[in-house]
């Protein structure tokens, strides 16, 4: 059964830091190139990262987080992560995991990020 699993979301004051996890199963991990959503109520849910699958591992990032979050994978764990420091209001969103392979595409059901004092 095919599944993508996010934790890691919560509460977090401005400049604070979370760690997003995402762990797959059901697919073959490796081949798939894994990436971060968000969604803010009322907003279209944006790529905020994005790791390539295979023997590649690059990244891209949205503007809006580079030099402050880190995407990464661990293939023998099917899990992906976003390390996210340096966190800003703005950044406050539901998180979605994302699998993107050669014919398929999965969503994870999302994981909230909340950034207030």
């Amino acid at each position: 059964q095919l599944q993508l699993v996010e934790s890691g979301g919560g509460w977090v004051q401005p400049g604070g830091s979370l760690r997003l996890s995402c762990a797959a199963s059901g697919f073959v991990f490796s081949t798939y190139h894994m990436s971060w959503y968000r969604q803010a109520p009322g907003e279209e849910r944006d790529l905020v990262a994005r790791i390539s699958g295979g023997a590649g591992g690059r990244t891209q990032y949205a503007d809006s987080v580079k030099g402050r979050f880190t995407i990464s994978r661990d293939n023998a764990k099917n899990t992906v992560f976003l390390q996210m420091n340096s966190l800003k209001p703005e950044d406050t969103a539901v998180y979605y995991c994302y699998a993107n392979g050669p014919s398929t595409s999965y969503w994870g059901q999302g994981t909230q990020v909340t950034v207030s004092s």
